[in-house]
């Protein structure tokens, strides 16, 4: 649908596509103006509004002088039409959300990006190109960047049941070839990883995306194998478990545990209620490293407590005598005051 109103002329698929692009702005336009807008009398509008209402798009019309059409929220996502500067803006923001794996922004905004990005012509893909490379996103996490054109393959992949080919370097610094049958994208709130079936080792495998370079949809379709899982995500979870080592933790806090809950990242685990108290605790598992856990958990901006393991409790520790020191405090205060400054830690 895109690219269409680059050619409009007076014939009704164009003037229709136009119509819904003006209409599809946050406001109400008179019958007078859009017949003005469009070249056309005010009958004509009103009956590509009935069209456009046949379509499934959801045009409610208001009476009088005043009156006029504006679009409301229907029951369905209608297609939408958007302009070159609407377009560009959209691709950037979903290029900047997708190269971090930030939380919350999954597979959907991946997909959405592929679907974008395959119809736009390509001065705008050039623009998109330009004004990404001028500019730095603010983004949180410690994940690796991931280049966009590599989600966006790997997506397109997974949605049209193509075989990928892509070269991939392990954790040791070994490159290899691949050639797999991609299932899921699982963004771990600071990962992207591709869930697929390896062909040469005639099993299923996960990888991390920012260690994959020159995908390739090869154009050979499958059909999908049946998972081991339940889901990607949980594929993914044993997956990770069976390769590190993980340790429990206790921490609680004095928070309400909706509160903490809205702050906590999934995969840190769910925290419960206190029995008889008005905080919360979390017991889950991890194969973080603890500085990392510590630094995460200071990351919430709540009061908490470690209560195991031991390694944890030194780590919160340290981490307190040290913001101590950098923000100007002694060696002695630093060690007195590293409880409070880390979240009382105990």
């Amino acid at each position: 649908m895109y690219g269409i109103l680059e050619r409009m002329t007076t014939d009704t698929p164009a003037r229709l596509l136009q119509l819904l692009s003006l209409l599809q702005t946050p406001r109400e336009w008179p019958g007078g103006e859009l017949a003005e807008r469009l070249g056309v009398s005010r009958r004509t509008v009103r009956r590509d509004v009935d069209r456009l209402r046949e379509l499934g798009y959801p045009v409610q019309a208001t009476r009088g002088s005043d009156g006029g059409y504006r679009l409301v929220a229907g029951k369905a996502m209608p297609p939408l039409v958007v302009d070159d500067e609407e377009a560009v803006a959209i691709a950037v923001g979903l290029r900047a959300g997708a190269g971090h794996a930030i939380e919350g922004v999954d597979e959907a905004s991946v997909r959405a990006l592929a679907k974008l990005e395959q119809v736009l012509p390509a001065r705008l893909r050039h623009r998109v190109s330009t004004l990404q490379a001028a500019t730095t996103p603010l983004t949180s996490g410690d994940g690796a960047s991931v280049a966009p054109e590599t989600l966006t393959v790997m997506a397109s992949a997974v949605a049209g049941r193509e075989r990928l080919r892509f070269a991939y370097r392990a954790g040791d610094g070994t490159g290899t070839r691949r050639v797999t049958e991609p299932y899921r994208l699982v963004s771990t709130g600071r990962r992207w990883y591709l869930v697929a079936y390896d062909l040469d080792r005639a099993d299923w495998r996960t990888f991390r995306v920012d260690r994959v370079s020159e995908p390739f949809a090869t154009g050979a379709r499958f059909t999908p194998r049946e998972l081991p899982t339940g889901s990607a995500a949980e594929y993914l979870r044993q997956s990770m478990y069976r390769r590190q080592e993980t340790y429990a933790f206790t921490v609680t806090f004095a928070e309400p545990v909706e509160r903490v809950a809205a702050r906590l990242p999934t995969w840190l685990g769910t925290p419960e209620p206190l029995d008889g108290g008005d905080g919360c605790v979390l017991r889950s598992t991890t194969g973080d490293m603890v500085e990392w856990l510590a630094v995460r958990l200071a990351m919430l901006g709540y009061e908490f407590t470690v209560r195991e393991p031991a390694e944890l409790v030194e780590a919160v520790g340290k981490l307190g005598s040290r913001l101590v020191r950098a923000a100007g405090g002694g060696e002695e205060s630093g060690s007195a005051d590293a409880g409070a400054g880390a979240g009382g830690a105990g």
